[in-house]
């Protein structure tokens, strides 16, 4: 028995890779923002939703996973062997669009949470936070990078924490997260596409699949021949990692959720505007120490989504139009690859700058998100399928039909957020 159990957890630490801070940039400052307004304005009506799109999001970052295991090419290039060139420009500059307004939000609300406990003006952490990670990313290598963010991930212990210390009903809990309540207006609709939007997210997909080629990379696996096709281990390792990662995800937006029904909700608190004024109004709720716990998780989880969001969006370009791509390569080496990340963090820092209201932006973003990625997810699941393109090891049915679901879940409640 001890040694089964020895032996699985080795298995699990030897899996720790992309799907585990992929589930973790889930998280985001969007996120938070996105899962903070559920909590505050409807209380615990949408925690049901934390455990129907965990298996939701699970299928969908393994079959990107897959789809970059077994072809050796990120999502974008797939795409390009499928689908007029046309189609996939609109994607991803809609990708590079959402991604950056994500950016300057994600920066707004960092700098808004460094503020709160610091006391230093928010600007000059905009711009700080924007510039250190734009110059860690272009210098540091994939390794390096990979190995800082799977630290990150620590940062979300912070909500779980913060929703044990406020204190709650959990019978009263365990009832609203088993028996789903379903939105009846549009502006309950709209919060429903948001929270999808922003947990199954269109650039979590680029970043799984183009991390899956960064890895084979680290391997040594330089040439797209070497890169084909993957081992019944690799798969089984990268679904530990994947399932570990959007588990904990999806986790921590049910703690989110909960935070903020058993404190704002609850005391009629239901009109955020900023993300500091969600962390401080729970202070004379559940405390000093909850409250910076809350701010603490939203700057911590910023440094760990931005290099995803920026990323993501540089390796949609680079497979589109055949750039030289890669964390593991220099500026100079990859001139156009850096310039699509730099152009993202550095409009939305411009943007940030310029005063958007971050818990409006964020939330729009996660709408927006929620919109787009049923159209991605039908070529997903195109590709998926395609037995040539996935060298002769397609997406298992079951994770087919989860991720079908996802996609109709998704076009339904965007037909809803418009028609009730």
């Amino acid at each position: 028995m001890a040694a089964a159990l020895t032996r699985r957890l080795r298995m699990l630490l030897r899996s720790i890779g992309p799907g585990i801070v992929t589930g973790a940039a889930d998280d985001d400052p969007s996120g938070i923002a996105t899962y903070s307004i559920a909590g505050a304005q409807l209380g615990t009506q949408l925690l049901w939703t934390a455990l129907i799109t965990w298996p939701l999001m699970a299928a969908v970052q393994m079959m990107c996973a897959r789809i970059g295991q077994v072809t050796g090419r990120g999502l974008s290039g797939n795409l390009r062997q499928r689908f007029p060139r046309w189609l996939l420009i609109v994607f991803i500059l809609a990708l590079l669009v959402a991604n950056t307004i994500n950016i300057a939000a994600d920066l707004a609300g960092m700098a808004d949470a460094a503020e709160m406990i610091s006391g230093i003006n928010s600007h000059w952490f905009e711009v700080g936070f924007a510039v250190l990670i734009a110059g860690a990313t272009v210098k540091l290598s994939y390794r390096r990078i990979a190995n800082v963010l799977k630290w990150l991930v620590l940062v979300l212990f912070a909500y779980p924490i913060t929703a044990i210390l406020v204190g709650a009903d959990w019978g009263a809990v365990a009832r609203a997260a088993l028996v789903p309540h379903l939105p009846h207006s549009s502006g309950q609709w709209s919060m429903l596409v948001a929270i999808l939007g922003t947990t199954i997210s269109p650039y979590l997909f680029f970043w799984q699949a183009s991390s899956e080629v960064e890895e084979e990379k680290e391997l040594g696996r330089t040439r797209l021949a070497d890169r084909k096709g993957a081992t019944t281990e690799e798969l089984e390792m990268r679904r530990i990692d994947v399932g570990v990662g959007t588990f904990f995800s999806n986790l921590v937006m049910f703690f989110i959720i909960l935070t903020t029904a058993v404190t704002l909700n609850r005391h009629g608190m239901t009109h955020i505007e900023t993300t500091r004024q969600a962390a401080a109004a729970l202070r004379p709720l559940a405390g000093k120490f909850a409250a910076m716990l809350f701010t603490i998780g939203i700057v911590g989880v910023g440094f760990l989504a931005i290099p995803t969001l920026a990323g993501s969006a540089a390796y949609a370009f680079a497979e589109t139009f055949g750039w030289r791509e890669g964390l593991n390569q220099t500026m100079r080496r990859a001139r156009s690859f850096y310039a699509v990340f730099l152009i993202a963090t550095a409009g939305a820092a411009l943007l940030s700058l310029a005063g958007i209201n971050p818990v409006k932006a964020l939330f729009w973003t996660a709408v927006i998100n929620g919109l787009l990625a049923p159209f991605l997810l039908v070529t997903i699941l195109i590709i998926a399928a395609d037995t040539r393109l996935m060298q002769g090891q397609p997406s298992p049915r079951w994770e087919w039909v989860l991720v079908a679901v996802a996609t109709a879940a998704m076009f339904g409640a965007g037909v809803a957020m418009f028609v009730v």
